[in-house]
């Protein structure tokens, strides 16, 4: 059985009781989670790492990291010290994004190498063997879509983003109402020319339950694309995006009674005054299962910057309810990210994903924070370090201290209007 049918047979498994463990909660907290499919243990039935982690309701925030060849930059080694340094500074999982060189050999290099949760998006490479070998995107066949999902499974992948929730009733609300950025999704862009194209239905749509075959095969938490998310603030809470969550979590009921592990993705660009009520719908409208946000990204003005605008978009979420948060780094509208953005993406994210933990309560988080105050008072370094989210970097700034007694990093003085405080009060 997969863990969603252990778990509903009231049965706990080992990957279950790591994830109570690092929670700390009870296992069966995490059991009856993953049996009502408000938590998904992302973990291929053929594939083991050292780390696992749950991702949902009651769960602290998960932080995402991407990496991936492409046509313009096939530099496998590359991608691999991209993935040593995200790991490093703490994500919880990876997607491979790629789109060119050698595919399937990116793919087995990340699954052997990374030891945490890795995930992929199949349309990419299905659209990309079809351009190589028909021409176009539009000639690729459905067979061809479901071969790729099924390949990638069996590799070992441990979520897919698949972009089922998108039919032609919501390209036809699209072209009806309209958009200021249309479709932003790579793989929603895919599946729409595709479909309009050959006039037909989304085969991943259309076909449903043969991808829910191959996901319960291989234990593949499904994770429902964005196809039609919103590029702009502008474009939040429109019409399109409200009918394609109507669509995903129709799909969300159908693959929770296949037994099929599922989360759902989520957009993109949100106003602060939309994320609350966007997190609201989704968790209502999908049956409260895992959300996965791709950001958001609070504003649209910041290119350079939309780590940050992603990291005040992701807080915000993660305090209404996201549960998965995918970075963004500095280079995101920009270009392909270096080894320095992924550092920063994934720190960000994890800030942001910090943030909203306080505000969710989670003891241990408030605890680490209590910590880390006390060990500024006490002018503990060690403590510090071993509390910060990026010992690194105030490793460096105290090493440069390192000749005097006092360390404040207020004003550097030894006669420290702090400390006169902290004696006086008996907490020095």
């Amino acid at each position: 059985m997969n863990q969603i049918e252990t778990a509903r047979a009231g049965k706990v498994t080992e990957e279950m009781e790591i994830v109570a463990l690092q929670e700390q909660v009870e296992v069966e907290f995490v059991r009856k989670g993953v049996a009502e499919g408000r938590i998904v243990i992302p973990k291929n039935r053929l594939r083991n790492r050292s780390k696992i982690c749950g991702i949902g309701a009651g769960l602290d925030i998960k932080v995402n990291a991407l990496i991936g060849t492409s046509s313009d930059r096939d530099q496998m080694d590359m991608e691999m010290k991209k993935l040593r340094i995200a790991e490093e500074a703490g994500c919880h999982s990876f997607m491979d994004l790629s789109t060119g060189g050698d595919i399937d050999g990116m793919r087995k290099q990340t699954l052997s190498s990374a030891n945490v949760a890795v995930g992929s998006v199949p349309v990419y490479q299905a659209g990309v063997e079809a351009i190589d070998k028909k021409g176009s995107i539009v000639g690729m066949t459905s067979d061809d879509l479901f071969e790729t999902i099924e390949k990638q499974a069996a590799d070992g992948m441990d979520f897919m983003a698949v972009h089922c929730a998108l039919n032609f009733d919501i390209i036809n609300t699209l072209q009806k109402t309209g958009r200021v950025t249309d479709v932003v999704s790579r793989g929603g862009s895919f599946l729409t020319g595709w479909m309009l194209q050959n006039q037909k239905e989304n085969p991943l749509y259309e076909e449903f339950d043969r991808l829910l075959k191959i996901m319960k095969a291989y234990d593949v938490v499904l994770s429902i694309g964005d196809a039609i998310r919103p590029g702009s603030t502008a474009d939040s809470l429109d019409q399109s995006q409200i009918k394609g969550l109507m669509v995903a979590g129709d799909l969300v009921k159908r693959a929770l009674a296949a037994g099929v592990q599922v989360m759902i993705e989520g957009p993109g660009h949100v106003p602060l005054n939309h994320v609350k009520t966007t997190m609201e719908l989704q968790k209502r409208l999908c049956h409260n299962v895992p959300y996965y946000i791709l950001g958001f990204l609070a504003t649209d003005i910041a290119p350079g910057y939309d780590n940050i605008t992603g990291a005040i978009g992701g807080a915000f979420a993660g305090m209404h309810g996201a549960d998965f948060l995918c970075y963004l780094t500095p280079a995101e509208h920009l270009g392909l990210p270096n080894e320095d953005d992924v550092r920063t993406g994934v720190i960000s994210t994890r800030i942001a994903a910090q943030a909203a933990n306080i505000a969710r309560k989670r003891g241990h988080v408030i605890n680490n924070e209590l910590q880390m105050a006390k060990a500024r008072v006490e002018m503990n370094l060690d403590k510090q370090l071993q509390r910060a989210i990026h010992p690194e970097i105030l490793k460096q700034a105290m090493n440069k201290q390192k000749d005097s007694d006092h360390h404040c990093s207020a004003c550097g003085d030894d006669d420290c209007a702090m400390q006169v405080a902290a004696k006086y009060f008996g907490i020095a």
